[in-house]
């Protein structure tokens, strides 16, 4: 089992429960450790429940986990609904003042914090949370040095006497600990290895710099919002355009325009934002012009839960405008991914002019996680295909839809002199002139339809294949997409110290599926189940539809929180302990 340590904080909206967050995350990181956060919490301002989850230790962390190591609850809310996580050797940090403890496991620390004693709350509401970081970095076995440094960073934009007042404040906590706690029976570690944390969200916006994206437009809507905020405060610096514009129809014409001009254009949404992105999705197509746009799920449908997440746009996305036509959908499968796909899609996107989807999801977009500065650190080769930006030599009458044998024509940025052309949204020819009497109908809208589509082809011979992770004779296979990446990662390795040897497949390349090398890795598995974050099993019923591959078993999640690994391990063993007929496929486990 990974060694780590997860804390738990919670609380009310307004109750700040965020800062404790960053700053744990934040000590944590330089000292080396790998880190796992996520925020559940409500769409509404004030109120309601917020609960963070924290994650760390020496080896990768790639989820929330299965428990809590120490509950810092901020109200009574909180103790009550989260205390039975915590287990033999956890430990609860609270203020005595005003929340009690209730029933909790044998072995469980509790700490009462007399808040009121140790601050001076009329003055300062949230004290309470400033001393448990103290506190709960006492119990750790971390100096108080790092957390000052820390606190310093934190509240560096306020006046000093804030700065002064959260270190007091936070000393205090860390000695009355000291003094009245046990500590923790294991000391954080500390490493050489330093990370940075990153957002779902800032790294997809990283990954469009990285990509030499010049223009980004958007329309804010959660959870795609971090990737508008990050490109805008980085606008100047990265030389990028960058526009809030009035809704999502105008942001994927936006997008579609400037890629036209010639730049590499991108834009992100949810899942209802999208919806309105669709039709102009087919303009990119018809015209054959690439751009990126960013799908952030959240639980649907119409607002749905909107800070809740979900894999279900994908048949959105799989049906997006009408007609055929020709695409690539990816969906990254981890924070650190998000920001190596966005260069991979741009240049596929760019290579067959076509539009790019990246399906990411809430988990991912406002999630944080660790990544070694060295994954970031690289420059990738940006391919924009054959793109024509200078006059040359002499050449033959540009026909910009031009047929050839790939399906690609050559492009060029408006304005070069005798490179004049027409872009159409309606059915066109060579030239781009519009197509619609009976004889073009039959000749040359058939002969444009299959040149588009022919880029299907090289699509697919460019975007790596799938691959399975773990041993080739498992006793049980795992397959998810996207964002379910490290939880079944961890299920794997639990199932194997459990005695069931595990293995999994990723898919992060939606379209094109690689449908027969998928099959191909599939047909000695013993027993195979989908896991994925939504109620009808879309990934299922598209693999389904693209192979006729019926798994095993599914594992599907679909109440707006995402998997932890004992979800899946005890799943999994229900099924394999229920099996009969491995022939009758029949077998589904809501979690």
């Amino acid at each position: 089992m990974r060694q780590s340590f997860a804390v738990g904080i919670g609380g009310a909206a307004g109750q700040g429960v965020a800062t404790p967050g960053d700053i744990f995350a934040k000590v944590f990181s330089r000292r080396g450790l790998h880190l796992n956060a996520y925020n559940a919490y409500q769409s509404i301002i004030r109120g309601g429940h917020t609960f963070l989850t924290i994650r760390t230790g020496p080896e990768k962390i790639t989820n929330m986990g299965d428990r809590l190591d120490l509950l810092i609850p901020l109200n009574q809310d909180t103790m009550d609904r989260h205390l039975h996580l915590l287990g033999a050797g956890g430990a609860v940090l609270y203020n005595s003042d005003s929340i009690k403890p209730g029933e909790h496991a044998d072995g469980v620390q509790i700490c009462p914090i007399p808040v009121s004693q140790l601050a001076d709350i009329s003055k300062n509401k949230v004290a309470q949370n400033t001393l448990a970081i103290g506190a709960a970095l006492s119990m750790m076995g971390v100096g108080f040095p790092a957390l000052e440094h820390v606190l310093a960073e934190q509240f560096r934009k306020k006046e000093q006497k804030v700065i002064d007042e959260n270190v007091n404040l936070a000393r205090a906590g860390y000695d009355y600990a000291t003094q009245h706690f046990k500590p923790f029976a294991w000391p954080l570690p500390m490493t050489e290895t330093k990370y940075a944390v990153l957002s779902g969200n800032a790294a997809m916006a990283m990954g469009g710099v990285a990509a030499g994206v010049k223009f980004y437009s958007a329309y804010p809507m959660s959870p795609s919002t971090g990737v508008l905020h990050w490109m805008a405060e980085h606008a100047r610096k990265g030389n990028i355009m960058v526009r809030q514009v009035e809704d999502e129809i105008g942001v994927v014409n936006m997008a579609i325009g400037a890629a036209h001009a010639g730049v590499r254009a991108m834009c992100a949404t949810s899942g209802g934002g999208f919806a309105l992105m669709s039709e102009g999705l087919g303009l990119a197509a018809q015209a054959e012009i690439p751009i990126v746009v960013i799908d952030c799920q959240r639980a649907g449908p119409s607002t749905g839960v909107p800070t809740k997440t979900e894999q279900g746009d994908l048949w959105q996305m799989l049906g997006a405008a009408f007609g055929d036509y020709p695409r690539v959908i990816a969906a990254p499968l981890d924070i650190a991914d998000c920001f190596k796909l966005i260069p991979e899609i741009f240049n596929v996107a760019d290579k067959f002019q076509c539009p790019g989807i990246v399906l990411c999801d809430l988990l991912l977009s406002e999630g944080r996680l660790s990544v070694d500065p060295k994954e970031l650190d690289f420059y990738p080769e940006i391919d924009r295909g054959e793109l024509i930006t200078s006059n040359g030599v002499e050449h033959e009458p540009y026909k910009r839809y031009k047929i050839t044998e790939s399906g690609v024509s050559p492009r060029v940025v408006p304005g070069l002199p005798g490179y004049t052309h027409t872009v159409s949204s309606d059915e066109h020819d060579e030239d781009g002139i519009l197509i619609s009497d009976e004889y073009t109908n039959t000749t040359k809208r058939r002969a444009m339809m299959e040149k588009r589509m022919r880029k299907m082809e090289g699509i697919e011979a460019a975007v790596p294949l799938p691959q399975l992770v773990g041993p080739a004779n498992a006793d049980v296979t795992l397959i998810g997409w996207g964002s379910t990446y490290g939880v079944i990662e961890e299920a794997c390795e639990q199932l194997r110290e459990a005695g069931i040897s595990a293995n999994y497949l990723p898919v992060r390349w939606l379209v094109p599926l690689h449908g027969d090398a998928i099959l191909d890795l599939l047909k000695n598995a013993k027993h195979t189940i989908i896991v994925e974050n939504n109620y009808s099993g879309q990934f299922a019923r598209y693999l389904r539809s693209e192979t006729s591959f019926v798994p095993n078993g599914y594992i599907r999640k679909y109440d707006g929180e995402p998997f932890m690994p004992h979800h899946i391990v005890e799943a999994v063993k229900e099924q394999l302990a229920g099996e009969t007929n491995l022939s009758v496929p029949t077998h589904e486990i809501m979690v």
